[in-house]
This record gives C-alpha cells, structure tokens and sequence, in this order.
C-alpha cells in the first residue's frame, strides 16, 4: 500500500506542475520548485513548502478577496482529477507486490 501511495502522490506533484506549467503568466521556477511530497505517518502530503504566496496562487488567500485574482485552484483541481485515478494507478502497482505475497 505503501508503494501505491508513493506513486499516487507523485501523480500528484507531477499533475500540479503541469497545471502550474500552464497557469503561470510569468513563472520564475521558485514555486514549482518547492511542490513536494512528504509522509507522515502513515500518509503521504502533497505541499508547496508554505510558500508565503501559495495561498494567494490557490485562491484561499486575504488577498483574493480584495482583488480580481480569484487563485489557480492548483491543487484543488488536481485532487479532483486525482480522486478519479488513483484507482486505476494502485492497480497499476499493487500487483507486482502481491505476486510476492502468493495472491
């Protein structure tokens, strides 16, 4: 389960900098370079390192409410999507680990 959370999450972060790819007016590298997985626990968190502007670029920042930038949506758009493949990406993976285990 372990390795099928590693590759959902790394969907994930390969799936935010695309869209990121595609949103971003005049991207410097800095905040696609900080989008990162981390586990805890017994999960995996798709982050932007808190970047001090990555609530604003999401669109749930102060600030969005104040101005005419609404937010990306980044990364609510991309667990949207995600939602929709993790299955298919954990049946993908699972079956090499349970050949190991005799299912």
């Amino acid at each position: 389960m372990d390795k099928a959370e590693d590759e959902i999450a790394q969907q994930a972060v390969n799936d935010i900098h695309l869209r990121l790819g595609a949103v971003l007016k005049h991207p410097t590298g800095y905040y696609e370079s900080q989008i990162r997985t981390d586990r805890q626990a017994d999960s995996n968190l798709v982050n932007d390192n808190d970047v001090i502007y990555g609530p604003w670029l999401e669109g749930i920042g102060s600030r969005n409410k104040t101005t005419r930038f609404k937010g990306y949506a980044t990364f609510r758009k991309v667990t949207q999507n995600l939602d929709r493949k993790a299955g298919a990406i954990a049946q993908r993976v699972l079956p090499h680990y349970l050949g190991r285990m005799n299912y």
